[in-house]
């Protein structure tokens, strides 16, 4: 098979809740089985040593001991705070409910 169904293409973008329209679904028709079969052709590969792929390095990480520190006082802190409410750091938006 070269493409995918209208459905499957369909179901995939509902799953990513975005609208396409019907030139765009013949395109990702074909796209889409491309990707598939690329990812099919991943899982074929034999022999693969599974630490390579979490990270190409040995695991030997030296960490320094932790120390406990002097605290800063609130008034050193808020002195660097462009904006505060109070005791109450403000901080811009990130994220839109």
């Amino acid at each position: 098979m070269d493409k995918l169904t209208k459905e499957e293409v369909l179901h995939v973008a509902n799953l990513a809740r975005i609208g396409i329209s019907d030139s765009e679904i013949e395109k990702y028709q074909v796209e889409l089985k491309k990707l598939l079969d690329d990812v099919d052709k991943i899982k074929e590969v034999k022999n693969y040593d599974e630490d390579l792929l979490i990270a190409p390095h040995d695991h030997n990480t030296e960490l320094r001991a932790d120390e406990v520190g002097s605290m800063l006082n609130q008034d050193e802190i808020m002195k660097n705070v462009p904006h505060h409410n109070g005791n109450f750091v403000e901080v811009p938006v990130m994220l839109n409910e």
